[in-house]
């Protein structure tokens, strides 16, 4: 054998401890990775409830500032049911002033004053008065095991979130 074949053979491949350093670089990477990827659902769930809760008090304000009926519009998920568009501009030429929002990734579900769960495949419409009623009820958001609820006061208008966890 010459000097040279001998070097070339040797060389080839990793050592062990090449691959356990890579292989604890890969663990110590995916620890600090997958809690942040398992929170992001959380995240997007929460923003969508704060989305919610902003659009009804922007309507309510809206209402009580123009002197004009002011409504918010809700959705299911696009992915599983297009808002009809005739809805959506039956609504905006009915009232004052219309805002649209529409579940995404999220179960939504609206519960009326009376305490009835009405369908909701073609969205629901909440309006609120100028003198600072609505029609009242609660949109109740779900994403796994979280739900938010979130409250419109039929009589004053005000809306409050509640979260559970359970």
């Amino acid at each position: 054998m010459t000097p040279t074949l001998a070097i070339r053979q040797s060389v080839a491949g990793f050592t062990l401890l090449e691959l356990i350093i890579v292989l604890a670089i890969l663990a110590m990477g995916s620890v600090l990775l997958i809690p942040n990827i398992g929170s992001m659902s959380s995240r997007t769930f929460t923003a969508q409830a704060r989305e919610v809760s902003s659009l009804l008090n922007y309507a309510r304000r809206t209402a009580v500032v123009t002197g004009q009926p002011a409504s918010a519009q809700f959705f299911p998920d696009p992915e599983i049911n297009e808002p009809p568009e005739s809805a959506a501009q039956s609504a905006r030429s009915e009232l004052g002033r219309s805002e649209i929002w529409q579940a995404r990734g999220i179960e939504f579900a609206y519960e009326d004053s009376t305490q009835q769960r009405p369908d909701v495949e073609d969205g629901v419409t909440i309006t609120f008065f100028p003198e600072g009623g609505s029609t009242g009820g609660s949109v109740i958001l779900t994403l796994d095991r979280r739900e938010a609820v979130i409250s419109i006061d039929p009589f004053s208008g005000k809306v409050r979130t509640e979260y559970s966890d359970d």
